[in-house]
């Protein structure tokens, strides 16, 4: 059994911030918005995140690499960046890639962890290769015979887009009749379609912080949105949906997500941040594994400052904290 210490983390957190000049820091790009399906939301994170730094006096500035072009940052002269995009061209590897070609510090994980989390397919390969559980899954086509689809996967079922987050183009599938309008509407976001066995049950989340061997869980959050339905609308702009942190779950039950999701995280190689979506069982009470986000909301209903703020970190002590991960050891004088 893993050793989790989010009970500490908060105090040490808390340590290395009350030693850190943010003077550091330097001049610092938030970046924002971007080009995906996800830009309203990250447009929110972005600006809390913004908001935040700015009242910790933090020397930081909004970066659109929607409206601007990406190669800007140079003339920007920024010292390194905070990157609030959700998503493709954001968080899939490429903004990532570039970052790392002009040798600006950024925060979240890096390429190749960003490009395998990304992709849903990918990521369950890589998981399903660890020995990780996460439910069985089948790539779509227009030409997959949806007979055979229901046969393997079963009903319900989920459709959704391989390379899309907050649940854009999702459809739950409640017979085979269904299928080709659910194919229809992900395909219409993303090339590749990912068809999975719906899993009843529990709702989760679970953040994770940190990297490699140092990497910890954050306490785990249970979702209960209207109607069990946790879509786009729910998930960001509805006051009905309820967290709950602590979840009430047995703790035998969190300790299990959590070694799950930390097993998840490391196995894509992600570092600093992300979080894992967990669903429970309801019959057999196992977790089976969704999706791992790398680059994780920071809005009003966002789940990891929920987290954070369970084990003692509030909202701007956490991006403060993340933003410190991308100074050089010998900067931080406590670690």
């Amino acid at each position: 059994m893993s050793k989790h210490r989010f009970d500490n983390w908060g105090e040490r957190v808390k340590l290395r911030l009350a030693n850190l000049d943010v003077k550091a820091f330097g001049r610092v790009g938030v970046l924002l918005g971007g080009r995906s399906g996800e830009r309203e939301i990250s447009l929110m994170s972005g600006n809390g995140v913004l908001q935040a730094l700015l009242s910790k006096g933090v020397d930081a500035h909004p970066f659109d690499p929607g409206v601007r072009n990406p190669t800007e940052l140079v003339s920007e002269k920024f010292d390194r960046v905070f990157i609030s995009l959700h998503g493709r061209y954001g968080e899939d590897g490429t903004i990532q890639g570039l970052l790392d070609l002009l040798e600006l510090p950024y925060t979240g994980s890096g390429v190749l962890a960003s490009a395998l989390s990304i992709d849903k397919i990918v990521t369950k390969q890589v998981w399903i290769s660890n020995g990780l559980s996460t439910p069985e899954f089948e790539e779509l086509t227009a030409q997959s015979d949806w007979d055979a689809v229901v046969q393997h996967l079963g009903l319900p079922l989920i459709v959704k887009p391989a390379h899309e987050g907050s649940s854009l183009g999702l459809t739950k599938v409640k017979s085979v009749e269904e299928l080709p309008a659910a194919y229809k509407l992900a395909a219409g976001l993303d090339k590749k379609v990912i068809a999975e066995t719906c899993i009843v049950g529990d709702e989760l989340t679970c953040p994770l912080v940190g990297y490699g061997d140092s990497a910890e869980a954050l306490p785990v959050i249970k979702i209960i949105p209207p109607q069990a339905n946790y879509d786009f609308h729910n998930k960001y702009f509805s006051d009905e949906t309820q967290y709950l942190c602590p979840t009430g779950l047995d703790p035998q039950v969190n300790q299990q997500v959590q070694d799950l999701a930390l097993a998840a995280y490391k196995a894509l190689g992600c570092r600093t941040w992300g979080r894992a979506d967990v669903m429970l069982d309801q019959r057999t009470g196992k977790p089976y594994l969704l999706e791992m986000n790398t680059s994780p909301g920071m809005t009003s209903h966002s789940l990891v400052p929920m987290a954070a703020k369970a084990a003692g970190v509030e909202y701007a002590d956490l991006v403060l904290w993340l933003l410190s991960e991308t100074l050089p050891e010998k900067e931080v004088a406590i670690s």
